[in-house]
């Protein structure tokens, strides 16, 4: 056969693959979407919230075992969605967690002889003049690429002073399979976006674009490069982390070549207790590692999940820890800029002080809350959280009676419900990593309670800040000023608007009646219309028996609308 003709047949069963892919994700997406509407918002509309509850369990251990079968099939970027909702242990339901946990370490590997022709058409040399040694055997296969153990030639040894490495490569045709998956999460995106509880909380489809830019750098190995290097350079001389050298030349777009520094992998527990490591010890360090790249660096770590994070035993002199964490896998990282820093730090000395009302504020600083959101009950609702919860482990809140966490929410449910929250677009990256940090803590000792972590670095963060209180006051100051040069003006406005009539004040408890009085009249209406078109119907149906007909099957939908529209908004 032609070369020619081999091209083309191999073009047109990629593109038959792509769109398989596509569709594949897409009938998953809302097969799955559409259960979840008819028994999370359809049964407890029509009264059958039990039925709901009910099944719940059984329902998602069913969709983690279909998501599973899905990202395993298909790779990609499905297998970082399933990552994400693994780690989870904190919010997710153990039915989901439990099945997608080993998403981390279940990717099938790509056949060696692809991936070295990938290699040495990146390198430009044969694997063989490239190193000295290289084993065909995989030490890791991620969704995105796999890592090879090697050693390095006898002129790269002299030049980096190393001598084992791993090389890690992309696996063949990746950038076309992230390309479908974003397409295909752009279009759940848009579905989400029409959802009016999701929509008015999220505006999904620059989520879904916020990830999509990092995947795009994910699979670019020289700005995983910069991204190494510039982590290393925070923790210099920090004796909690380390971070692989990067051998440069042997590094490309699609290939990296990095120290080698496999050790103990972070939630090994047998293997941290048989070397002497405490993992609760682990798991409060990690946390203020964690800590430290968000609220004093701004430049973090987005993927921490357990396949990225080794405890490497070292040899040191009296007083020191005898252990470091060794991050690898800098395809993912965050930035977060100073106000959002200062928004993140008020928020963490507010949850450390048990602070219902400076929670708040700091939450509408960071443009979780709206300001125009009355926030007097969300308030009292945090300080009753830290009174019941606020000191337990995640352990410990499991241990709880479902009936306090159902009682908690009966009381204020309608309030968190009504209130504008938001997810800002910069926040998918401080959301994911900060999740994936409190389920590896808690897999490392579940008893962990992660107030113990907060609670010092809040009390650091404090004594950081009082250094500045003069320039604090100062600039309260300079605001207080500027608010009473703006005052006049301000009270002129209102007095004009009260003049003219344009004034107007709102009253949440007033706006819940009036939408109460909105729908009762509504239903009111929905039944006077079924009773006018069921009487006119049987009224035409002797002289026109369609016309009748007609009449009376249409009025079978305002009944419904009486019937089963929504008490409650």
């Amino acid at each position: 056969m032609p070369p020619t003709r081999q091209r083309q047949q191999h073009s047109q069963s990629g593109a038959g693959n792509t769109r398989a892919r596509y569709r594949r994700i897409l009938r998953f997406a809302g097969w799955n979407l559409a259960v979840t509407w008819w028994f999370e918002l359809f049964l407890p509309r029509i009264g059958l919230t039990r039925l709901a509850e009910r099944t719940r369990p059984r329902r998602m251990k069913r969709f983690a075992r279909r998501f599973h079968v899905l990202a395993v099939d298909l790779g990609g970027l499905m297998i970082k969605v399933g990552q994400f909702m693994s780690s989870r242990l904190d919010v997710l339901p153990p039915e989901i967690t439990k099945e997608l946990e080993g998403l981390q370490d279940e990717v099938p590997a790509v056949p060696f002889p692809a991936i070295r022709a990938l290699a040495e058409a990146e390198l430009g040399v044969p694997l063989a003049q490239a190193f000295a040694t290289i084993s065909e055997s995989p030490v890791a296969a991620a969704s995105l690429g796999q890592a090879h153990r090697a050693t390095l030639s006898a002129l790269d040894m002299a030049d980096t002073g190393l001598t084992a490495a791993v090389m890690k490569v992309q696996r063949p045709g990746i950038d076309e399979i992230v390309d479908v998956d974003l397409a295909a999460l752009r279009k759940v995106g848009g579905w989400l976006s029409r959802v009016r509880i999701v929509s008015n909380r999220v505006h999904v489809p620059a989520l879904v674009e916020e990830f999509a830019v990092t995947s795009l750098e994910e699979i670019d190995y020289l700005h995983e490069a910069a991204n190494s290097e510039r982590f290393a350079a925070n923790f210099a001389g920090d004796d909690r982390v380390a971070v692989p050298a990067v051998v440069w030349e042997r590094t490309t777009c699609r290939v990296l070549t990095l120290e080698d520094v496999t050790a103990i992998k972070i939630t090994d527990r047998e293997a941290l207790l048989a070397a002497g490591i405490d993992p609760g010890e682990v798991a409060s360090v990690f946390a203020t590692v964690m800590f430290d790249q968000l609220f004093t660096h701004g430049f973090f770590h987005a993927d921490p999940h357990p396949g990225n994070i080794f405890v490497t035993p070292v040899v040191g002199g009296p007083g020191e820890r005898p252990w470091k964490l060794t991050f690898i896998d800098f395809g993912m990282m965050g930035e977060a800029p100073a106000s959002t820093r200062s928004g993140l730090r008020k928020m963490l000395i507010a949850a450390a002080a048990r602070d219902g009302k400076g929670l708040v504020n700091a939450m509408r600083d960071l443009g979780v809350l709206l300001p125009t959101a009355e926030t007097t009950e969300l308030e009292r609702a945090m300080v009753e959280l830290f009174a019941r919860f606020g000191g337990m482990g995640f352990a410990e809140l499991r241990d709880v009676d479902p009936r306090e966490f159902r009682d908690f929410a009966k009381q204020f449910g309608d309030v968190i419900r009504s209130l504008p929250f938001q997810l800002p677009e910069n926040f998918l990256l401080i959301v994911r990593a900060m999740s994936l940090t409190s389920g590896v803590c808690s897999s490392l000792d579940p008893r962990f309670n992660l107030w113990d972590s907060v609670e010092p670095y809040a009390a650091q963060l404090l004594r950081d800040e009082g250094g500045n209180v003069v320039k604090d006051a100062t600039q309260q100051a300079l605001e207080i000023a500027g608010i009473a040069v703006r005052l006049p003006r301000r009270l002129d406005n209102v007095i004009t608007g009260l003049e003219d009539g344009t004034l107007s004040v709102q009253s949440l408890a007033l706006e819940r009646r009036v939408a109460r009085l909105e729908r009762l009249a509504q239903r009111l209406l929905s039944a006077i219309l079924f009773g006018g078109l069921l009487i006119a119907g049987a009224a035409v149906r002797s002289d026109d028996a369609g016309l009748g007909t007609v009449l009376m099957v249409a009025s079978v939908l305002p009944l419904l609308h009486a019937l089963f529209a929504p008490r409650r908004g």
